[in-house]
């Protein structure tokens, strides 16, 4: 098992980037691994950037990732993706990315703007190396709520990391996945995952 696997996950308040990180979390610790995650907020509402630092390991003592330190990103919003990968993406991690925008409060006043999400992702390729992209909202909704969005990111990022070095596997992230949702939503989570993990499988081939 590899000593040491960082994750940096990008969004806006309301996507489940908090969740997602402490399930996660509860996926490593179920391996015996030391946990650490940071997280920082931009403007204090819904809509606002949020990114969380997780670091897995056997001996992990900071909570916060370095430049060009994390073997993944999960971006549950394109533009909040690209901007944490440039700088914390290390070369050849791997991405995968949800391709539902979410204007940020500074694209919506009109003082910038919202570059075209296929040219993100294009980016991103250049930046990482295996790239998943795929509207997970509407995915989400499928299995039964947008909700589960943050969850059929994970889905899809299980299959990108299948056979290779990494503290996780299908299996245990399922499981984190029943043990933190609630109850009542923990069949709609579990095919949101499968129905994440079927489309990198797709990708991938």
């Amino acid at each position: 098992m590899v000593k040491a696997y960082y994750i940096m996950i990008a969004g806006v308040g309301g996507q489940g980037t908090v969740m997602l990180s402490r399930i996660i979390g509860d996926a490593a610790l179920m391996r015996g691994l030391h946990v650490r995650i940071g997280e920082t907020y931009g403007a204090a509402m819904r809509g606002g950037a949020v990114h969380s630092h997780v670091k897995v390991g056997e001996e992990i003592h900071s909570p916060l990732l370095m430049e060009d330190e994390a073997d993944a990103l999960l971006a549950l919003e394109p533009l909040e993706g690209l901007r944490r990968g440039l700088t914390y993406l290390k070369p050849e991690g791997v991405v995968v990315i949800n391709t539902r925008r979410v204007y940020p409060i500074d694209v919506n006043v009109g003082v910038a703007a919202y570059p075209p999400v296929d040219r993100i992702v294009d980016a991103l390729r250049r930046l990482g190396g295996v790239v998943v992209a795929h509207d997970f909202t509407a995915l989400a909704e499928k299995a039964g709520t947008s909700r589960a969005m943050n969850v059929a990111v994970l889905g899809a990022f299980s299959r990108v990391i299948e056979g290779a070095e990494t503290p996780f596997d299908r299996e245990v992230l399922v499981e984190a996945v029943k043990k933190r949702v609630p109850k009542r939503w923990v069949e709609v989570n579990v095919k949101a995952f499968n129905m994440g993990y079927e489309v990198a499988d797709r990708a991938l081939k």
